[in-house]
């Protein structure tokens, strides 16, 4: 019966850990788990990261990566990384032609399946970014927050969230703010459990809600506000104007 009690003590052992983690989950273990889910990127997929990287190099070009500003916890702006998902095709002035036209099929297959997030892996190491936690907008979105929406800053923003499993750009900009403050009302390792699980079905099974209907890629959130006539087109321009002074800051 040794192997019996061998047995009991190790299942005791994962059940008192466990029991350790949920009352100390947010404070500690969620950014130890965060460390090992982006070394287990790099140290298991990294024959699958260097296909991809070989492939966006093949059909998109140089650089591979797609680098761009956006604000995280507290509105601390960082610089997050993805693989490239469109082309540089500009028209006959050199200006780059719009987003739908620069999206190519295997762009759209990239973003399907998430695989242009990868190097997110590279923010989550760095601590800019959370495995789970609400989806980093851009600079141009943060500006038209109130401050009620601030409060999903308070937490760092993640890989995937509560509002992309629950439908993610195919949901109005309200229901995405509403899942983001209901998941940093009470966050817990077993809500992340199941978030990273239903991100993986919505990835490589579900694969919809990518953008907004009609839209190549989703709308901006002062687009949003300005066309339902939420805000006036100066207090627009003013927002849009401060975006562009946080940037220029942010790159000095």
């Amino acid at each position: 019966m040794e192997w019996y009690w061998i047995l009991t003590i190790v299942l005791g052992s994962i059940a008192l850990l466990l029991l350790i983690m949920s009352f100390f989950y947010y404070p500690f273990f969620k950014r130890v788990c965060d460390i090992i889910c982006a070394l287990a990127v790099f140290i298991f997929l990294w024959p699958l990261y260097l296909v991809m990287a070989i492939l966006v190099k093949t059909k998109l070009g140089s650089p591979i990566y797609f680098k761009q500003v956006r604000p995280g916890k507290d509105g601390k702006l960082f610089t997050m990384y993805k693989f490239r998902s469109m082309s540089d095709k500009k028209d006959e002035n050199g200006n780059l032609l719009p987003d739908g036209e620069r999206l190519t099929k295997f762009g759209k297959w990239l973003r399907k399946t998430s695989l242009d997030e990868m190097p997110e892996a590279i923010n989550i190491l760095k601590g800019d970014m959370s495995v789970i936690g609400p989806r980093p907008f851009l600079v141009k979105d943060y500006v038209f927050f109130d401050e009620v929406t601030m409060k999903r800053q308070s937490v760092k923003p993640g890989l995937s969230g509560l509002a992309q499993v629950n439908g993610r750009n195919g949901i109005s900009w309200e229901d995405k703010f509403k899942y983001d403050l209901q998941y940093i009302g009470k966050i817990s390792f077993w809500k992340d459990l199941k978030i990273v699980f239903k991100s993986i079905f919505e990835s490589f099974v579900k694969k919809d809600n990518i953008n907004r209907e009609g839209y190549a890629t989703d709308e901006d959130y002062g687009d949003y506000l300005l066309r339902t006539d939420k805000i006036s087109k100066q207090e627009y321009e003013s927002k849009i104007s401060n975006a562009e002074e946080l940037l220029v800051s942010y790159g000095k």
